[in-house]
């Protein structure tokens, strides 16, 4: 499967286990996008359309070709239960490829939420719904629906290579992606990072220094830093 293939559906889905999943989206972005070795994290241009969107989920894909939307009503029949679609361009497109009516067709089918590296509309009424969508643009703009792309096939959106069935978490940090095969580890790695998180959490409300706690004063020293009164 290429994500340079254009006009085919791919029906079988290997999917991330959903239990792995589910711990997963305990998580923050950005403590995944740590845990996994500062790898996986689309551009940041992707950003929620609504303040409360949040989404976690197996992908299934889309290739979209600029101003054309055909393929998310393709896409709309492989959805599972528990899947975010995530839909890429063929090339650079800001239209409204996405509003209220798919984001209903999506939910019926069990639908987490969209990613799109492209335009979506009809944002109040998402947030009416609480259809998550993390966009590049809010665009009032319409598409058409007469040129073929693709379904479930490894796509690149906002700079991050996506296959179908990896592990989807956006927030309000952005929007990460965890290889399928490697989500039971990430999600191991984010609840270790997590629970020191919360002891270094607990060190700062006592009072403590991050220049003591993370021992900076030494090579801060060596490279000259002074302090005068």
């Amino acid at each position: 499967m290429e994500h340079t293939e254009i006009g085919v559906v791919h029906t079988k889905v290997d999917r991330a286990d959903p239990e792995t999943v589910a711990e997963l989206a305990k998580y923050g972005v950005a403590t995944i996008h740590e845990a996994m070795g500062r790898v996986g994290l689309a551009r940041p241009y992707l950003r929620p359309v609504y303040p409360k969107a949040r989404l976690c989920g197996t992908a299934v894909t889309v290739l979209l070709q600029p101003g054309d939307n055909w393929m998310l009503h393709v896409a709309a029949e492989q959805i599972q239960d528990g899947d975010v679609v995530v839909a890429a361009c063929t090339t650079e497109s800001e239209d409204g490829f996405f509003g209220e009516l798919l984001a209903t067709s999506f939910r019926a089918r069990g639908c987490q939420g969209l990613v799109i590296d492209g335009g979506v509309r009809d944002v109040a009424d998402l947030e009416k719904m609480d259809f998550p969508v993390f966009a590049r643009a809010v665009n009032a703009k319409g598409t058409v629906k007469a040129t073929l792309g693709s379904v479930n096939v490894p796509v690149v959106c906002a700079n991050t290579l996506v296959r179908p069935g990896d592990v989807v978490v956006a927030d309000h940090d952005g929007v990460v992606v965890v290889p399928r095969e490697r989500a039971a580890e990430v999600a191991e790695a984010s609840a270790k990072r997590e629970a020191a998180e919360e002891g270094k959490r607990a060190q700062f409300r006592a009072g403590r220094l991050g220049l003591d706690m993370y021992g900076m004063r030494g090579p801060l020293a060596e490279l000259g830093l002074r302090y005068e009164d």
